[in-house]
């Protein structure tokens, strides 16, 4: 049996760079873990987002592009993200989005845990959720956000499925998840990690969405080193899945394919991850850039929008 850990990190589409990032960071405090770019479009930034020390399991990240579509969630795809809050944290993060004139959903109660939802700028439903695992995590906060109550990561990831039953199957054999309740067409399933453990199945949902800014892009699932993600590999070509070849991303190896219902994802390692060219105490502070993409620093560097730091 495959050895995963939970989600690794979740990509989603966004417009505005500099939006997107005094959003992130400058609002919902959240560290910018590494600026780079699209490795296969480095024309455009890919902003990572995460705890302190940038864990997998804490990352939240995504594909900047002022040119970009507005996109709508679709049936077989990711619909909201959620992130994990102490739950002695709700109340202070209703009054922190009141105070900063973010709409949102009032807290309600879902599979035993509070909910907040809301929109980012472009769109993108996010969830901060009241997780007791989250009570035990400590967090450095920010200068908009006390580390008391600080985002402490992922929480997982809602997919719309026509028909949750083969995604179900694929999370609970080969990708390290039980299926713990249901409540109305909500199924959700559950790992053995603190951050990242959750995936909510919503069952046959009315969605007739399209690709764009304010979307989920994939998801990353954990595999803990490359042993492990040879194994989960070998696993999902024996059931008949079609796989992309494992490449270097630099901060993680991965590939990609297709769950049953369409949604893209990803099996990333959790090596060498983000301090492998940047240390712990600046991550994010420079444009990080590949070996491969190194010697073309200066015409990237000229053709990428400037971002403020966020105060």
């Amino acid at each position: 049996m495959p050895n995963p850990t939970g989600i690794h990190h979740i990509t989603a589409v966004a417009g505005n760079p500099q939006q997107n990032l005094d959003f992130y960071s400058g609002l919902l405090g959240l560290r910018l873990v590494k600026k780079t770019v699209n490795f296969d479009d480095p024309s455009t930034y890919h902003l990572f987002y995460g705890n302190a020390e940038g864990r997998p399991g804490s990352i939240l990240s995504f594909f900047t592009s002022s040119q970009v579509a507005q996109g709508e969630p679709d049936t077989g795809s990711g619909v909201a993200v959620g992130l994990s809050i102490p739950t002695t944290s709700v109340d202070f993060w209703t009054d922190y989005l009141s105070t900063h004139n973010v709409d949102f959903v009032d807290p309600f109660e879902r599979f035993g845990k509070l909910v907040i939802g809301f929109q980012d700028p472009d769109g993108l439903y996010l969830e901060l959720i009241g997780n007791p695992a989250a009570n035990k995590k400590e967090e450095t906060g920010s200068s908009s956000v006390p580390a008391e109550h600080a985002i402490r990561g992922l929480h997982g990831i809602t997919l719309a499925e026509e028909n949750y039953q083969a995604t179900g199957q694929l999370l609970t054999e080969s990708l390290g998840f039980k299926e713990v309740t249901q409540e109305h067409d909500r199924i959700l399933y559950q790992s053995n990690t603190d951050l990242g453990g959750s995936v909510e199945l919503i069952d046959n949902p009315k969605l007739d969405g399209k690709p764009g800014k304010g979307t989920v892009h994939h998801i990353a699932f954990r595999a803990n080193d490359k042993n492990d993600q040879q194994s989960i590999r070998q696993n999902l070509l024996g059931i008949g899945y079609h796989l992309t070849e494992t490449e270097d991303r630099y901060y993680f190896k991965s590939f990609f394919f297709h769950e049953p219902g369409g949604a893209l994802l990803e099996v990333a390692t959790n090596s060498p991850g983000f301090t492998v060219d940047e240390h712990t105490d600046t991550l994010g502070e420079d444009l990080s850039l590949p070996p491969k993409l190194e010697r073309k620093r200066a015409l990237i560097e000229a053709n990428l929008p400037n971002l403020a730091p966020v105060n």
